[in-house]
């Protein structure tokens, strides 16, 4: 997450974030303990409009 490219990645998504809705999904059943609340405070920290749902199948 500390590349140059990775960086960029969250810039992009951060700004698009404001105009666009998208989602982060995976199968983990603890956000706590999961790539989600890692991205989500990445993404934060670039100025991101973030959300929280959980949503059950």
């Amino acid at each position: 997450m500390a590349s140059p490219e990775a960086s960029h990645a969250l810039e992009l998504f951060a700004a698009l974030s404001h105009t666009c809705s998208f989602s982060v999904g995976c199968y983990c059943d603890d956000e706590a303990h999961c790539h989600r609340s890692v991205l989500r405070g990445r993404l934060a920290d670039k100025g991101a409009k973030v959300a929280w749902r959980y949503h059950l199948p």
